[in-house]
């Protein structure tokens, strides 16, 4: 299970320092310490390409957006050996784009 994300980049630094004071990994840090070791390293890899480069570093956490419904019902169009599969929320103008498409092949 992953930990807590790191906040900011002052607990980006703190947990660092920490896991060199223990003389262990960032990674083996972060399990000890229920802290999510992927966000840790992706600030060490930041911090690292400020060092490198001079520059700030800035990382912006993206989050996929849960559907808004799930359809109630989906319709199958078989044609040969292509198959397309659209539900009740399809937009009509995409759908004629993609038959539009295989029409052309």
């Amino acid at each position: 299970m992953a930990g807590r994300k790191i906040t900011d980049e002052a607990d980006a630094q703190r947990c660092l320092a920490a896991a060199t004071r223990a003389g262990v990994s960032p990674r083996a840090w972060a399990h000890a310490n229920q802290v999510d070791a992927r966000s840790l390293n992706a600030w060490r890899i930041a911090f690292e390409r400020r060092r490198a480069s001079g520059t700030k570093a800035r990382l912006v956490e993206l989050v996929a957006a849960a559907p808004a419904r799930a359809a109630t019902r989906r319709y199958v169009i078989r044609l040969a050996d292509v198959e397309v599969e659209v539900s009740d929320d399809f937009d009509d103008e995409t759908l004629r784009r993609l038959l539009g498409v295989l029409a052309a092949c």
